[in-house]
């Protein structure tokens, strides 16, 4: 018979004595940190403040965007009184409270930034309906704190089947290239089949070349891209097997891909994503299988390396964070930080690389428990979060328990 030691720990290692068999294993620490949560920038709310971070360009700047379509800039400064409007295309952005997994979602500054100005914005398209656009804008030469709405250049589109599960993560990864996170082009129950099918976009990771163009495209496929000589699948896919990706980061040290993955009916997860990995949905959802085992998956899945319930414990509703490496907070050093937005709980997860195993899911209590919409970063690494409570609020972290 099994002997279980305890819940919720590291995957488990079997040892088979004679007849018996026991479990060995690994306990993963959970005791609540000494850590608190403040509110940033109080002078300053944006409405559904939906990414908050910096340009790496070492001027100090953070900027917050609204869902809405604006992008504010502001000094990274407690007592800053205002922040100035960066670049503002809702002229051109849809979005509808009614269906609010779309808008402005997301940002990624170039590598390069200092030197050719551009970033690189993912919103809802008004053009026509649930239109996914990714575009590059550039900065005005004669004023830093201000990018050009008519510098746009489309650099990639998809028509969405639906309003919900746009993903809308974009990021630079340690190589220069540009990472798009989209979810399986929503519903539910993954109802194109999105997540296991190579030969569509829905429901992967994207990984693109944003300074070279391949013939036809304004960006070039990587050559080292997993799926690039495999018929009938999408050269740009990186990854697959994704429901609803909302936030991936890249840990600046280990170079770990941590991407948090939305789950529908039980479970939500958090993965560290490889080159072509197939991370199972919707033939499995977390650790566990799911309705749709009838499909075949091209290659083996690979399991989060942590997953939560849907109960009033943890949340319904992963929001994927950051990997801290500030100095004001030593005591979440080298952790990745989430949240859920249902539960409004924040978590301080830690993982080992050279195992492959968590060793401590830790709770930072913060008795607001707000809905949490996004995690960012400034250039010290210090990790802040947002709310859409309250007018749009901005948090930190605070090293020891609130007074």
């Amino acid at each position: 018979m099994f002997k279980l030691l305890k819940t919720w720990m590291t995957p488990l290692a079997i040892l088979l004595l004679g007849s018996n068999a026991f479990i060995v294993a690994q306990e993963i620490k959970q005791t609540p940190l000494n850590v608190h949560v403040e509110r940033a920038f109080p002078a300053i709310s944006v409405e559904r403040p939906i990414f908050i971070t910096h340009a790496g360009d070492k001027t100090g700047r953070l900027f917050v965007g609204s869902q809405f379509g604006t992008i504010y800039v502001m000094p990274n400064d407690e007592n800053v009184e205002a922040a100035e409007v960066f670049l503002d295309i809702t002229d051109r952005v849809m979005y509808k409270d009614q269906e609010n997994e779309e808008g402005l979602l997301g940002v990624a500054f170039h590598p390069n930034f200092k030197n050719n100005g551009e970033l690189f914005l993912y919103y809802t398209s008004k053009k026509e309906s649930h239109l996914s656009t990714i575009s590059r804008f550039r900065v005005d030469p004669k004023n830093p704190n201000r990018a050009l709405a008519d510098s746009e250049e489309i650099i990639w589109t998809l028509k969405q089947p639906f309003w919900n599960h746009n993903g809308g993560t974009i990021l630079f990864g340690p190589d220069g290239f540009l990472y798009v996170g989209l979810g399986d082009g929503g519903k539910g129950n993954d109802p194109l089949l999105s997540g296991q099918d190579l030969s569509t976009w829905f429901g992967k990771i994207l990984r693109i070349d944003v300074d070279r163009k391949d013939e036809g495209k304004a960006y070039a496929i990587p050559a080292d891209n997993p799926f690039v000589n495999q018929p009938n699948a999408k050269p740009e896919i990186f990854a697959y097997g994704f429901r609803n990706i909302w936030r991936m980061a890249f840990d600046a040290k280990t170079n770990a891909f941590f991407v948090a993955d939305v789950g529908q009916d039980l479970w939500e997860e958090i993965n560290v994503v490889e080159k072509g990995g197939n991370y199972g949905w919707s033939l499995r959802e977390g650790k566990h299988d799911f309705k749709n085992q009838a499909q075949k998956a091209p290659t083996p899945t690979i399991d989060p390396i942590f997953d939560y319930p849907h109960n009033e414990t943890w949340g319904k509703s992963i929001t994927g964070g950051q990997v801290y490496y500030g100095t004001k907070v030593p005591s979440l050093a080298g952790a990745y930080l989430y949240g859920d937005y249902v539960s409004g709980k924040l978590w301080a997860l830690r993982y080992d690389p050279k195992s492959g195993e968590v060793t401590a899911n830790q709770q930072i209590i913060w008795p607001p428990s707000l809905p949490i919409v996004t995690f960012g970063e400034d250039e010290n690494g210090e990790v802040y979060f947002t709310t859409v409570t309250s007018g749009g609020r901005i948090y930190k972290f605070v090293e020891g328990l609130k007074p």
